[in-house]
């Protein structure tokens, strides 16, 4: 597992030791990035990046490697929680992050500070993770007015989106799929 653009391009991320973290491959993620990048004007530079469900957070590196600001990686998993930390050091990220382990559908509230305008979501496949994490997400005014989220699911899932997010466009990559989603 690599970064796949902007400056830490090419450096190696930490992999999980055991199957429970399922990261998101390199190519999907330089797919995804192409998107955000091409198809709706680069929300990556000067972002503040949440991690939902960050497992080794490679999605929110990758966001820093290519300019964002700031990075949150929320995950219950204390395997988890010291890959990221692990990867964090590596990358000498410790500035432009924080490392939250807490159970993503239960954040709370957040600070006037803490809200975000770009997330991304990769719960566990077909648990029905992803919606209960948007309710958390929203309840907790985490996220700044027209943030745009990308939410990770298996291809088969149905993903319910509950009010106060709006679907913009899924996209289906073998077993996986994504959707692009804006908080209304």
């Amino acid at each position: 597992m690599r970064i796949v653009g902007g400056r830490l391009k090419g450096r190696a991320l930490r992999g999980p030791a055991a199957d429970a973290i399922r990261p998101t491959s390199d190519r999907l993620r330089e797919t995804l990035f192409n998107i955000l990048i091409h198809s709706y004007g680069d929300p990556i530079e000067g972002a503040r990046v949440l991690d939902l469900f960050a497992g080794t957070g490679a999605m929110a590196i990758e966001a820093l490697s290519r300019g964002a600001r700031f990075a949150l990686f929320v995950d219950q998993s204390a395997e988890a929680c010291a890959l990221i930390r692990g990867n964090i050091e590596t990358f000498g990220l410790g500035d432009a992050t924080r490392v939250l382990r807490r159970d993503a559908r239960k954040l709370g509230a957040s600070s006037a500070d803490d809200r975000f305008s770009l997330a991304f979501l990769d719960p566990p496949y077909g648990k029905g993770l992803a919606p209960q994490a948007l309710l958390a997400l929203r309840d907790g005014g985490w996220l700044d007015k027209d943030a745009l989220l990308l939410v990770e699911e298996t291809a088969q899932s149905e993903v319910p989106l509950p009010e106060g997010f709006a679907l913009i466009e899924t996209r289906t990559y073998g077993d996986t799929q994504v959707m692009f989603v804006r908080a209304t």
